[in-house]
């Protein structure tokens, strides 16, 4: 599109339309201010947020969910540094995230003004890249390159900068001609997606001599859309797959060689079998220390196939055998090829054995918690079933940090990918509320919970007034223990009982009447007969967003559990599964 007089308020909405941007979460501020009034003309709906740093969570779960960036604007100083908390969330969990942020007139920059802050120097190490403009004809070439930036090799978040007086209708500095941005000159930006083919090779050979395989699956798999070739090299080899709390989907569990989720937290059978393996297949896997726990007795036997799109990855924590850089769907896709060549089914060992005691662990330390008690309240295991059981299997479940988010990741059945949403690197707690308002706004036809803990929930619980004004139907269950509960059961099992400073009290606030003065349906429940007639009448609205406050027992701890720093042979099981 060529002559085109626009002024940079104008141009960066119009650079956004440009890269099919359908949605911005938000909230305006004097910098920003001139990006805001165009934005009545524009066709992208802006979601109006109640603090920052809900906008840039908002932008995670729409992302997580949809697979295309998702896309914050805020304006300087406060606004910005509000935003840092996401931005780093984002980059940890690998997220494709775009966010503009107003600074303060070129000419003030330097100066401490009025809700200035240097955006660009503390974002530096929370994003993948960050832009401050300095000239309004930069505007359309940078943010194309900010999303390309986003979306390609490891995703990740990407910050725009601008400064007031480049995007102010009467000045001087924001005059330009639109031009249709094209291209990226980018020097030294040139991610690797296709795997070097020797290496690619050499991992054949080693998966066809393994004896004791573990398919280790990680986040990437679903930042790369690889869940169907991982399917196809699973079934092709018998082996048994792993899925990390970042992969949780990409993998069905229903699959009879899903091992379910491993780590500190992880099920019996998915720790002791890569404990026990002698091959680590690392398919977009960062061997994070809450899976890996005490690097050093992690894995001992296991030689190591890591594939992963950032090469800095590789051999980082865990020295790969033959480490492969590139986009994991390409490369799994490229071993299914080779393993067929070399005839896998014939040329494996027999593995029956491996199976055999992969099997006996799964039938002796199952998943499992206590019964209800008379007299009790809930069991948050149970409620997380229930749940599961009366919402649609591609129901997306969105989860904050805490033993709500192991729970969640335990007892629900993921068989689809993109269906479960929550905070894994970062561990930002309030990320629940938000991440899923944003999921529910990218996939509007979806049925989207959120799964809450009772001290995440009031971090960022002001975002459901947003949902409610925006009409967003998301639901959340809070799991309302009253206790900062995952704190909670660190000080029981490793500071002799010494409750400091957790209890957060289970009847202040009132969550129903919290929840109806925010123009959500409340409920409060705390009878498992009241579980699931909840449940279905929470499922019924459409219309509005629902909270149920879900009373459970303040006592409950997540089983197993690796202690921090321990060795993953040292896992701590439920106490009924324990030898006398």
């Amino acid at each position: 599109m060529k002559d085109m007089h626009l002024d940079g308020a104008q141009a960066v909405l119009k650079a956004l339309e440009y890269e099919g941007v359908d949605t911005v979460f938000g909230m305006p501020g004097g910098a920003i201010l001139p990006v805001y009034d165009p934005l009545m003309e524009s066709s992208i709906r802006h979601i109006l947020v109640r603090h920052e740093q809900g906008a840039g969570h908002m932008a995670s779960g729409y992302a997580h969910a949809t697979g295309r960036p998702g896309v914050a604007m805020v304006t300087s100083g406060p606004a910005a540094t509000n935003m840092v908390t996401p931005l780093l969330d984002a980059y940890m969990d690998s997220i494709p995230m775009v966010c503009i942020t107003g600074q303060v007139a070129l000419p003030a920059i330097g100066t401490d003004a009025f809700q200035e802050a240097d955006t660009t120097g503390i974002t530096m190490s929370t994003t993948k890249h960050n832009y401050l403009v300095t000239d309004v004809n930069e505007i359309p070439q940078v943010i194309h390159d900010a999303f390309h930036l986003a979306t390609t090799g490891r995703p990740g978040p990407v910050l725009v900068d601008i400064p007031k007086d480049l995007v102010a209708a009467g000045s001087p500095k924001a005059q330009m001609e639109w031009y249709d941005p094209s291209g990226h000159d980018l020097p030294g930006y040139n991610p690797r997606t296709e795997g070097d083919p020797a290496a690619i090779a050499a991992a054949v050979e080693l998966i066809i001599a393994a004896e004791r395989p573990v398919i280790y699956s990680g986040g990437g798999i679903l930042r790369s859309r690889a869940a169907q070739a991982l399917l196809e090299l699973a079934e092709l080899t018998g082996i048994p797959v792993v899925t990390t709390l970042m992969n949780r989907g990409g993998f069905p569990d229903d699959h009879p060689q899903c091992l379910g989720m491993p780590g500190m937290h992880g099920n019996y059978t998915a720790v002791m079998a890569m404990q026990e393996s002698d091959l680590l297949i690392a398919l977009g896997a960062r061997f994070d220390d809450r899976v890996t726990g005490d690097r050093g007795t992690f894995a001992p036997d296991a030689k190591v196939i890591h594939v992963d799109i950032d090469p800095a990855e590789l051999s980082k924590v865990r020295h790969a055998h033959v480490p492969i850089a590139g986009d994991a769907n390409a490369i799994i896709s490229a071993m299914v090829g080779g393993l067929r060549a070399a005839g896998v089914a014939d040329a494996q060992p027999d593995r029956s054995s491996w199976h055999q005691r992969i099997s006996g662990w799964q039938e002796k330390y199952p998943l499992t918690f206590d019964d209800h008690q008379a007299g009790d309240l809930l069991k948050p295991q149970a409620v997380v079933e229930t749940l599961r059981d009366n919402t649609p299997d591609d129901t997306i479940v969105v989860a904050g940090v805490g033993q709500h988010q192991m729970w969640a990741s335990q007892h629900w059945t993921f068989n689809h990918p993109y269906t479960w949403i929550n905070s894994g690197g970062l561990g930002t707690m309030g990320y629940a509320v938000p991440a899923a308002i944003g999921a529910q706004v990218g996939m509007p036809d979806r049925t989207v919970w959120a799964i809450d803990g009772d001290g995440c929930f009031q971090m960022t619980a002001q975002e459901l007034t947003t949902a409610a004004v925006e009409k967003i139907p998301v639901k959340i269950a809070i799991l309302n223990n009253g206790y900062l509960g995952m704190v909670r059961q660190w000080q029981e099992l490793f500071y002799d009982e010494r409750f400091s400073e957790t209890h957060l009290g289970a009847n202040v606030p009132n969550y129903k009447m919290m929840a109806e003065s925010m123009g959500c349906v409340g409920f409060t429940v705390d009878s498992p007969e009241a579980v699931q007639a909840t449940i279905e009448e929470a499922n019924a609205i459409t219309d509005r967003p629902v909270v149920i406050d879900f009373r459970t027992q303040h006592d409950e701890k997540v089983y197993p559990m690796v202690p921090a720093g321990a060795s993953n042979s040292e896992l701590i099981i439920h106490p009924s599964q324990r030898e006398s």
